[in-house]
């Protein structure tokens, strides 16, 4: 008997015949790109944030010493921040998570900026503030300190912002066990998110889950505004 008669021919069975299907692949490859296209396209944005109030035309002088206001930040998302150069109990901690807030908004490019205002113009001048920010490890093309007049500051702060701004006065404070007096001026810790046309849309404290809010707002600011 010829040995080669003997051979058994095993028939293949649906699925191996479907996966061998030009047809098949080429259909499950257009459903693979596809959902996800039409999820991104059909998916429902979280509400718009709400429009708490614009804030005035401004100029102020920044770090180097120009005008700097709202001319200049029209058109961009930013985040505002409060503080002064002598702080000496919130506004260490504040710089550092306003360095988390540079690093993160890193890809928005000039889409977003950072600014910092001093409540201390008596003491906080421009050479004052350009040495701060370098210790801040500032960019310059995203994240500016401004000062100005002290009424101009306050104007924009209280009546503006609607956060308060204080007088500088004397506190005291436990270092190492012994009680050592500092000066103080009463300001905001928050950090507020301010859109392209001047409006104030959020204000955010400073821990995680307030910073990711914080970030998650701005994205979604970013896409309606841009897209």
């Amino acid at each position: 008997m010829n040995q080669e008669a003997l051979v058994y021919i095993r028939e293949e069975s649906k699925f191996e015949k479907l996966v061998r299907s030009k047809l098949f692949w080429f259909f499950f490859l257009l459903l693979a790109f596809a959902y996800p296209i039409y999820r991104s396209v059909n998916r429902t944005l979280p509400a718009e944030l709400p429009r708490l109030f614009k804030l005035p035309e401004y100029s102020l002088i920044n770090e180097e010493g120009k005008p700097f206001g709202s001319k200049d930040l029209k058109g961009k998302l930013y985040i505002g921040s409060f503080m002064f150069t002598s702080c000496p109990t919130t506004c260490p901690s504040l710089m550092e998570k306003m360095k988390v807030v540079q690093k993160r908004v890193k890809g928005l490019g000039q889409k977003i900026a950072l600014v910092s205002y001093s409540v201390d113009p008596s003491n906080d001048t421009p050479a004052v503030l350009e040495k701060y920010a370098r210790r801040q490890k500032a960019n310059p093309y995203v994240w500016k300190f401004v000062t100005g007049k002290q009424s101009e500051l306050q104007a924009l702060l209280i009546d503006g912002f609607k956060v308060p701004m204080g007088e500088r006065e004397q506190t005291s404070k436990m270092l190492e066990g012994e009680p050592i007096d500092l000066w103080d001026i009463v300001h905001s810790e928050k950090l507020a998110l301010v859109d392209r046309e001047g409006f104030v849309r959020g204000y955010y404290s400073t821990d995680k889950h307030s910073i990711d809010k914080l970030m998650i707002d701005v994205g979604l600011l970013v896409n309606r505004s841009y897209n």
